[in-house]
């Protein structure tokens, strides 16, 4: 088990207490906040084999590497203990602060247990980490959500990097499943910063050698970085699960405004080329919207609103009370990115919503009974399978980009 003292962190027993007292702690964190919790796409698990190795398959006569579906627990090393140099040394994974449940369930669904970090903050706030196993030569994966307290989170993580960077570490990814200032990726008016480009060379100058980040507000986030980047989208996690309720053909997708209206359209498509309607609103200010009319049939309709991220949530509530002036039968509300700053939560559990999808990208942070219409729907099993082919240099593609 772990004994935790602020965001300090050590270990106390052996390595199955560990892991034990991590599912326990998960469980418990589950049953806190009263929510359903759904699991990702595939296995809850990894299969046995725990890393592609290169296959007897000859392609030009050269070595290809071989799928896991090929190859033999005889033939397969533990992926913790791979030293095959073109996989980039063996693999280690380490949690931030942040989310440590999620990196927890990636860890359990690739068959490793977490490494061993001690993170904390001294009296004046100045965050200190230290890690507490040799990582030289190793394929370090670094999973933290740069969310609320955002300033906080991305020092930690950038402060993470540099410690495996001092340590030897072959390679470092930073594993980033909600990337804060994303917003900022433009220069809308005079005088503005273009923040998603500063974290971009903020990580690339701390020693990130890579970055696997889930659902960016705006694709264009990664051309601002000069390493290599995974984007990896969350939808078909939450596509899975609407396909789930079979909603037939009362199903509407439905932008909350026009920029949004690309992937509203690709989620449409995914979802049996449903009919698409958008929402046209005018913004008067930072998290201040109004909503002028729809675009688009919605009477009679079962609605799903699909936004990257819900914030202060009046964006999407202001939608949702239209599309049901506007003869809506339902709406139900589906974002990656759980922010729910300020009012949030009480707009989002007005009842304006028959239910409100979202992933654990970011923890939830409603009390128990609060928010009865959250569904939470795990992405552990998305980023274990991206870590898992970024590792053995495997392609992406099939997961959903």
């Amino acid at each position: 088990m772990w004994s935790k003292s602020g965001l300090c962190r050590r270990k106390v027993a052996g390595s199955s207490s560990r892991v034990e007292g991590a599912r326990r702690g998960l469980v418990r964190a589950r049953a806190l906040h009263n929510n359903k919790y759904v699991s990702s796409l595939g296995p809850q698990r990894r299969p046995k084999i725990n890393a592609v190795s290169y296959s007897g398959n000859k392609v030009n006569g050269a070595g290809s590497l071989g799928s896991a579906s090929d190859l033999s627990e005889s033939e397969t090393p533990s992926i913790a203990g791979l030293t095959n140099p073109s996989l980039g040394g063996p693999l280690k994974i380490f949690s931030g602060s942040v989310n440590e449940p999620l990196a927890q369930e990636v860890a359990n669904y690739l068959g490793m247990e977490l490494g061993n970090i001690t993170i904390k903050k001294f009296a004046d706030g100045e965050t200190y980490v230290q890690l507490q196993e040799s990582i030289r030569g190793c394929d370090v994966f670094l999973i933290q959500s740069t969310s609320p307290p955002t300033n906080d989170t991305l020092m930690e993580l950038l402060v993470m990097i540099d410690a495996c960077k001092r340590a030897s570490a072959r390679n470092i990814t930073a594993v980033i499943p909600y990337f804060g200032y994303a917003r900022a990726d433009r220069k809308a008016s005079g005088r503005e910063a273009i923040t998603a480009k500063l974290v971009a060379n903020l990580l690339t100058e701390a020693g990130a050698d890579r970055v696997l980040a889930l659902d960016l507000h705006s694709l264009q986030c990664v051309g601002y970085f000069d390493i290599p980047v995974d984007h990896v989208f969350g939808q078909p996690v939450l596509l899975e699960y609407l396909a789930s309720k079979d909603m037939g053909d009362d199903l509407v997708v439905v932008s909350p405004d026009v920029g949004g209206v690309a992937r509203a359209r690709a989620f449409a498509k995914l979802l049996n080329d449903a009919p698409l309607a958008i929402i046209d609103k005018r913004r008067a200010s930072h998290n201040v919207a109004e909503v002028m009319n729809i675009i688009g049939d919605v009477k009679g309709k079962m609605c799903v609103m699909v936004d990257d991220m819900i914030d202060t949530a009046g964006t999407i509530t202001k939608g949702a009370e239209v599309l049901v002036d506007q003869g809506a039968k339902g709406v139900i509300a589906c974002a990656t990115h759980p922010v729910f700053s300020g009012p949030a939560i009480e707009r989002l559990s007005s009842g304006v919503f028959d239910e409100v999808i979202v992933t654990n990208s970011i923890p939830p942070m409603h009390m128990r009974g609060e928010f009865p219409q959250l569904t939470v729907l795990s992405v552990a099993s998305l980023l274990g399978e991206s870590i898992w082919r970024v590792h053995n240099s495997s392609s992406i593609n099939a997961l959903g980009m």
